[in-house]
């Protein structure tokens, strides 16, 4: 959809779809983003929750939106939470396909070691993104062509100790200077 007028903080003339959200707490605002050109609309928290460290919860939104086909959702951790409080998100990205009616749910994780978090009523909790999706067909075959990388997986390019980045070699701790 092109749109002519201002909607919430999206600029005049720049590209939108159409997503229905059904409020299904009154209290809660619908999603939006905070500032033109941001990606994720953030998603509160219905109800109050205390976190212990290491553990997980999952909350509600008080939000269930319809996505056109060819569209999902993809419910992400805010960088605040994650940076201050080691508050992640348990599946992320969490993904709403576009059949999906139900409410939105995030499941919490507190990655801190030693901090109980408190979140309450109307915290914002998760962004959600919506992007176009390509559908795919597979086939199953004997065999898959070749490619540069081929079958080097985890770790295959390069890390802490196996870095390629040219420098001196990694020393171990009990090599001495």
């Amino acid at each position: 959809m092109r749109t002519a007028d201002r909607v919430g903080s999206v600029a005049v003339g720049e590209d939108l779809v159409d997503v229905l959200v059904r409020r299904l707490d009154p209290d809660v605002p619908v999603p939006s983003v905070a500032h033109p050109g941001d990606a994720g609309a953030d998603l509160v928290t219905t109800v109050d929750v205390e976190l212990p460290p290491g553990e997980r919860v999952t909350v509600p939104t008080g939000i269930a939106i319809a996505l056109p086909a060819g569209y999902a959702g993809f419910v992400l951790p805010r960088s605040g939470l994650a940076a201050r409080h080691g508050i992640g998100i348990a599946n992320a990205p969490g993904t709403i396909d576009a059949g999906y009616r139900g409410e939105i749910m995030v499941t919490l994780v507190n990655h801190d070691l030693t901090t109980t978090v408190v979140l309450r009523r109307g915290d914002r909790i998760a962004q959600l993104v919506v992007q176009r999706v390509e559908r795919a067909m597979f086939h199953e075959v004997d065999t898959l062509p070749g490619s540069a990388r081929g079958s080097g997986g985890f770790g295959s390019t390069g890390g802490v100790t196996g870095s390629s980045y040219g420098g001196p070699a990694p020393r171990s701790i009990d090599d001495s200077p």
